[in-house]
């Protein structure tokens, strides 16, 4: 008899499962403990193509890095926030995705190193063949359900405009997406292209070590009350230790 026979693919094979999980994010770990809760014996993997639980929160190492949305309904229904900070920084939310995988008992379930390649659904078989380039090699995967946590953009390239001229900026040009864990900007003049999350939470922390304008004392000002918003800690307070969000 067939994998595609069976009531739930054998457990004993290495190479086949019910469910695979791609991501090991928020929502990737997120997704494991549900799926170990809601249906216990269900045989299943998570792959994440890094060597970190984590996902965004872990490829994000730029100053200031923090959530965009509060911590109360983004977090985790079955482990809710317990933070007073609503808006956390990337550290801390970071450390509650690994706290939540271990606690659970998630973690022996994650193929680190795993990248997905293909996915192409097999009909004779019902089942999804995953091709995955593995640290010993491409590997193929069955499974049953396939189930994207990645995210929606690339970690190899970030969005990059074109922009005339900068060929002759004889300075340094960083992405957020890769920053250097060597770059010094101490005392230096720095100059933010764009005005989204990413540059309300970078600009105050890089104005507190290079040189400083006014205009960035008020991104500041504007973290600082959107990090501690009195809507939030109250809530926080009124809100049962049991509820959550995702």
């Amino acid at each position: 008899m067939g994998i595609a026979e069976k009531a739930t693919i054998q457990a004993d094979r290495s190479d086949a499962f019910d469910v695979i999980i791609i991501g090991a994010g928020l929502s990737g770990i997120g997704a494991a403990v549900r799926l170990q809760r809601d249906c216990p014996g269900t045989n299943f993997a998570i792959i994440e193509r890094r060597d970190a639980i984590g996902g965004t929160w872990d490829l994000f190492r730029y100053p200031g890095i923090r959530s965009d949305s509060d911590m109360y309904t983004l977090g985790y229904d079955f482990k809710p926030w317990s933070s007073e900070k609503a808006i956390a920084d990337g550290p801390s939310i970071r450390e509650y995705v690994n706290e939540t995988a271990d606690e659970y008992d998630v973690r022996p379930h994650i193929r680190f190193g795993h990248k997905l390649i293909a996915a192409n659904w097999q009909s004779e078989t019902s089942l999804w063949v995953l091709t995955l380039e593995t640290p010993v090699g491409v590997k193929t995967y069955y499974t049953r359900f396939l189930f994207m946590c990645s995210g929606y953009y690339s970690y190899d390239q970030g969005h990059q405009p074109e922009f005339s001229g900068r060929e002759d900026f004889k300075g340094t040009w960083v992405h957020p997406q890769f920053w250097p864990d060597d770059l010094d900007y101490v005392g230096k003049k720095v100059v933010v292209i764009g005005s989204g999350a990413t540059a309300m939470t970078l600009v105050p922390n890089l104005a507190s070590s290079a040189a400083k304008g006014n205009h960035v004392a008020a991104l500041a000002y504007l973290r600082y009350l959107a990090a501690f918003g009195r809507c939030s800690r109250q809530l926080a307070h009124a809100t049962p230790a049991s509820s959550g969000g995702l």
